[in-house]
């Protein structure tokens, strides 16, 4: 004999539902086509005009894309220069020479100029500040700490640490030996980490100037003479409208998501939401959320260098997850679970550069929340199984649900986080009253609504 429990009308829903997810795909629709349509806008289009970007924060893809958008945009309307404001700690050494090779293949001249008073052109930084065709830095400014170094923030040991550092080191060599600039400084801010003051930089000839200001800068910039690869090429800054063209609001928000913590964030509670919505079908949010969640997380993955071994190993670990709940496997799969998370966060990213490694706080942390999770829904799984199977009519009738749509007599009834078809025994119904299971006929449930059985009582009294 069937269990009754176990043949929800899962195949009906309700028109209220039906409108909800439709106003949700129609809303992210919407959201995505405007950030598409933002991002693919046309910033700039002044002629003959010095153009600003800002590059803040970590040297990422984001940040590659940006420069490369916004020096593109500066060579289509002959722009006369282009000022980079320059503030970052450091960050990938991919993303670091995209950058390079763009300023350096750049028709236009660029100026980076490291802004404003207490930035810094950090590792990756001091790469990019010294392919500029002029180098300007503001007071109290620093430079350098150019050395690479491992994903827990150490030295690389080994030989493998001796070819990163020497190869780095001629490269930076290489870019300083191009611009006419200290090549020894620049070596050593590679190979022993030291780092500079605007002034002394100025006097080491590791920068062109030092300015107060935006208007300062191209004072002091313009007429100065610069190699492009087509040649000599005069600086004109002065007598030249300024246009400032920032990150449109899709590339702020994938900056945002060019983080390895949020990324990961993501993937695990992506994969969480599918899991509850697994575990207890019929509840709406998780499972949306879940999707989503993993959508934006593979989204932000787009936007790293990921180890996509990794990726699986979460994917996995909430695979174990479901497997222990469906084959009981006294823990096993549960520990294993956990265990691939930790790695799979460890592991992420496919760089040494710690700035973009996952927190371990987090990965411990969020391994540890879903741990205890995990077995809190286990134990009440475990204890639902050592129960007594409750048969047929035993099981719903007299219990109590809640209509989700008018009961005229037909229509649809919420209950124990499912939705039956019912239909009523004593005339129509509204949408949201709470019913009492009489009867079942088939798989539709025979209702009466609660309101009435309290006017008896209270007849009766």
């Amino acid at each position: 004999m069937w269990d009754v429990k176990t043949i929800p009308i899962r195949n009906l829903r309700s028109k209220r539902c039906i409108s909800r997810i439709r106003r949700l795909l129609l809303a992210t629709a919407a959201v995505f086509g405007a950030s598409i349509a933002l991002s693919c806008q046309t910033s700039v289009d002044t002629r003959e005009a010095v153009n600003v970007l800002t590059a803040d924060g970590d040297v990422n893809p984001v940040m590659a894309r940006y420069l490369d958008r916004g020096i593109d945009a500066a060579e289509d309307a002959d722009a006369t220069a282009v000022v980079i404001r320059l503030d970052t700690p450091g960050g990938l050494d991919t993303s670091m020479r995209d950058i390079v090779q763009r300023i350096e293949d750049a028709t236009v001249p660029i100026i980076v100029y490291v802004s404003p008073a207490g930035a810094r052109a950090a590792s990756a930084g001091t790469f990019i500040t010294m392919a500029a065709n002029v180098a300007v830095m503001a007071p109290n400014t620093t430079i350098g700490a150019a050395h690479p170094v491992s994903s827990t923030g150490g030295d690389i040991e080994g030989n493998l640490g001796d070819k990163t550092t020497n190869e780095a080191a001629e490269y930076i060599k290489g870019i300083a030996k191009l611009r006419g600039r200290n090549e020894d400084w620049a070596e050593s801010a590679v190979r022993r980490s030291i780092a500079t003051n605007q002034d002394e930089a100025l006097q080491l000839n590791v920068i062109d100037l030092v300015a107060s200001s935006l208007d300062d800068l191209l004072e002091q910039a313009n007429g100065r003479s610069v190699d492009l690869p087509s040649g000599t090429a005069t600086v004109r800054t002065t007598g030249v409208p300024v246009v400032y063209n920032d990150m449109s609001l899709f590339e702020r928000f994938l900056n945002i998501l060019a983080d390895p913590n949020i990324a990961f964030l993501l993937l695990s509670l992506g994969m969480m939401g599918l899991f509850i919505e697994l575990i207890h079908p019929g509840i709406f949010f998780p499972g949306v959320f879940g999707a989503i969640a993993l959508l934006v997380g593979f989204f932000s993955l787009g936007t790293l260098p990921v180890n996509w071994a990794a990726v699986f190993l979460i994917i996995l670990a909430f695979v174990l997850f479901f497997a222990e709940i469906v084959v009981s496997g006294f823990g096993a799969l549960g520990v294993g679970g956990i265990v691939s998370l930790v790695m799979g966060g460890l592991l992420l990213t496919s760089t040494s550069n710690p700035d973009f490694q996952v927190s371990r706080w987090l990965i411990f942390g969020l391994a540890a929340i879903i741990g205890v999770f995990f077995i809190t829904s286990v134990n009440a799984l475990l204890r639902a199984r050592r129960q007594p199977a409750a048969m047929g009519t035993q099981l719903l009738v007299g219990r109590r649900g809640e209509t989700r749509s008018t009961l005229d007599p037909g229509g649809m009834v919420f209950l124990e986080g499912e939705l039956w078809s019912a239909v009523s025994t004593e005339g129509r119904i509204e949408e949201g009253e709470t019913v009492e299971i009489v009867e079942l006929e088939g798989i539709r449930l025979r209702v009466r609504p609660v309101r009435k059985e309290v006017q008896d009582v209270d007849s009766n009294d």
